[in-house]
């Protein structure tokens, strides 16, 4: 599917250049929720989620965001399977610093050694000889940060690694990590109901660093919602359609990465592309949603 320009849908978002080094289309995939329940084992149904992985690189998509602890594993064993030989545009980050025991189960560990097999691990699932982003996970509050942070600028240096970024961070942690490496990116929650990093995102935008939301849209409670109901009609799209599109609006170091297993939810997110929310319809969503 392509627009009248014979643009995929997903060139509608824009695009962002991380560390002014890798151009990305702004709507990405993230790559947790085609594993199994809890973010655990294999998917249920192995043959969509490697369908899905495909049809958002049809999409437009060029930028699809996983890690080594969704599966664990499975995540990237599954694009690799999908997707390799990559498209030359396509940019893959990944993270490492979290542990799985179960499902829905998840340990920080941000120990230099540990982050080092990490890397080394998903290079050989992803079948590649180095990382385009790779985000460090989660502080580990048992390591300093600056020693999880300068095990990875070390493995960069070593061209193990092309850019790094950070996830799960307050400002002072951003600030201290960018003291060690280079920082292009910030991956935080966020969404139209949950804005607690804006500070970070302000950061983001002062410094001209990506900022990846993860749950971009923040569940049930915005079934609720009047204005975004009202919009959502009149734009003929979904209540997470507009959550996405309020997203891109928002800011241009925006990057969202909405996840599914479904087909038919790859379609819907990539086409909140398109939205194009008024000033006004964007002032009021900011306003009911405060």
């Amino acid at each position: 599917m392509t627009n009248a320009s014979n643009q995929p849908p997903a060139a509608a978002s824009g695009t962002f250049t991380l560390g002014n080094e890798l151009t990305v289309r702004r709507m990405g995939f993230g790559a947790m929720r085609i594993t199994g329940p809890g973010i655990w084992g294999e998917p249920a149904d192995k043959p969509t989620a490697l369908a899905v992985l495909r049809r958002a690189i049809e999409l437009g998509v060029n930028f699809i965001d996983t890690a080594d602890s969704y599966g664990p594993h499975v995540s990237e064993e599954l694009i690799a399977e999908a997707l390799y030989p990559y498209p030359a545009d396509l940019v893959i980050a990944t993270k490492g610093g979290l542990l799985r025991s179960g499902p829905d189960q998840w340990q920080r560990d941000g120990r230099p050694e540990h982050l080092r097999e990490a890397l080394e691990g998903s290079l050989r699932r992803l079948r590649v000889d180095h990382i385009d982003l790779y985000q460090f996970h989660r502080i580990d509050e048992k390591v300093p940060l600056e020693d999880s942070v300068g095990a990875l600028e070390d493995l960069r240096r070593a061209g193990k690694i092309r850019l790094l970024g950070i996830s799960n961070v307050d400002a002072d942690q951003l600030a201290r990590a960018s003291k060690i490496t280079p920082i292009v990116s910030v991956q935080n929650l966020y969404n139209i109901a949950d804005r607690t990093s804006e500070e970070v995102l302000h950061i983001c935008e002062r410094d001209h660093l990506a900022f990846i939301p993860w749950r971009p849209v923040q569940g049930n409670q915005h079934q609720q919602n009047e204005a975004l109901s009202r919009f959502a009609a009149r734009h003929g799209a979904t209540i997470g359609q507009i959550n996405l599109a309020w997203l891109l609006h928002h800011s241009r170091s925006m990057l969202p990465i909405p996840g599914t297993a479904s087909l038919q939810h790859l379609e819907e997110n990539v086409a909140s592309a398109a939205i194009q929310l008024s000033q006004e319809e964007y002032e009021e969503l900011s306003t009911a949603q405060a």
